[in-house]
């Protein structure tokens, strides 16, 4: 076992995308927290997050929650409602 310290973040994502990864997240039994910090390690590592039995699961997930998004996408992706930010008013 390895001690962190975890930390909240704020981050915003594709909604469809999150149920498909709360879906899977919960399928392995585990928090999404969890499921997220695993696949952004075997990123950074250059290896595949999940194996047969668990691509199959989100396949069908992805079916499920209508998520038809892919990675040739994934730096495309614009907001259909952007959230309004406050103006900034300069002194």
């Amino acid at each position: 076992m390895v001690t962190i310290e975890r930390i909240q973040t704020g981050v915003r994502m594709e909604k469809r995308l999150v149920k498909v990864l709360k879906a899977i997240a919960e399928y392995h039994d585990m928090s999404l927290g969890d499921l997220l910090e695993g696949i952004v390690l075997h990123a950074f590592e250059g290896k595949a997050p999940f194996g047969a039995e668990s691509l199959r699961k989100i396949a069908e997930l992805k079916k499920i929650y209508a998520l038809e998004l892919n990675a040739s996408q994934a730096h495309k992706l614009v907001e259909a409602n952007p959230a309004k930010r406050p103006v900034r008013r300069s002194k």
